[in-house]
């Protein structure tokens, strides 16, 4: 479904990644694992086409999306969800969800406002209250509903967990698992290691711009240089 072929991504003189290579296969759900500014994120967003590459390929079902504008790349079927959410504060919970309908027609908007509702009732009641008045937990299901409503085959996820209550990670953590259970393949950047792997199907592991392992996630939440490094073990 998705293919990254020797992607290299520059700041200025920082080299955020380094020829990285992965794949995703459909259905799936492939954790991104590694350290703060491992190029987790970069990774991410060089799929959606906000990073700009200096090399390397990718491929989205078959078409080379790479240097792609994002917006088309919604088009196509991905869609994410940012660190940190980025919701859009002065705007209603609806206004939020409508905007990430963009790409969809009036009756396209309606279903999937109510898949969204359906999946996440609190936003449902509280659809014309500002989304910088919900809570973090709230904000972080706006988010990924506002990306659900595109109606992605491919979503992205960056840390999605970030700042939440254990309780509140535990809710989001089984809702990814529902998303994907409903057919939507998931790329999943998360800090909290452990759980992702027990989430995940396969996983890589990233160390400054460079992917150094990878593998079932069974195997690597088993892996004792995995404890070691992100499982605290």
């Amino acid at each position: 479904m998705l293919r990254l072929e020797d992607v290299s991504v520059s700041y200025g003189m920082i080299d955020a990644l380094k020829g990285i290579s992965m794949t995703i296969e459909r259905g799936e759900i492939v954790a991104l694992i590694g350290a703060n500014g491992a190029g987790k994120s970069t990774t991410l967003m060089s799929i959606s086409g906000i990073s700009a590459l200096r090399s390397g390929k990718i491929w989205y079902e078959g078409s080379m999306i790479s240097g792609w504008p994002a917006y088309k790349i919604v088009q196509m079927g991905v869609s994410q969800v940012p660190e940190g959410r980025r919701i859009f504060p002065r705007m209603t919970v609806r206004e939020n969800l409508e905007i990430g309908a963009f790409s969809r027609d009036k009756l396209e908007l309606t279903n999937e406002m109510e898949r969204v509702f359906e999946m996440f009732p609190v936003l449902s009641e509280r659809s014309t209250q500002l989304g910088g008045t919900l809570s973090g937990g709230e904000q972080q299901m706006l988010a990924i509903g506002r990306a659900l409503m595109s109606r992605p085959r491919l979503l992205l996820l960056d840390e999605p967990s970030l700042g939440l209550a254990p309780i509140i990670v535990t809710r989001i953590f089984k809702i990814i698992k529902e998303i994907n259970q409903q057919g939507t393949t998931i790329l999943l950047v998360e800090q909290n290691a452990k759980a992702a792997l027990r989430l995940a199907h396969r996983a890589y592991v990233m160390e400054t711009g460079k992917i150094v392992m990878q593998g079932e996630a069974s195997a690597l939440e088993k892996d004792p240089g995995i404890k070691k490094a992100y499982l605290g073990e």
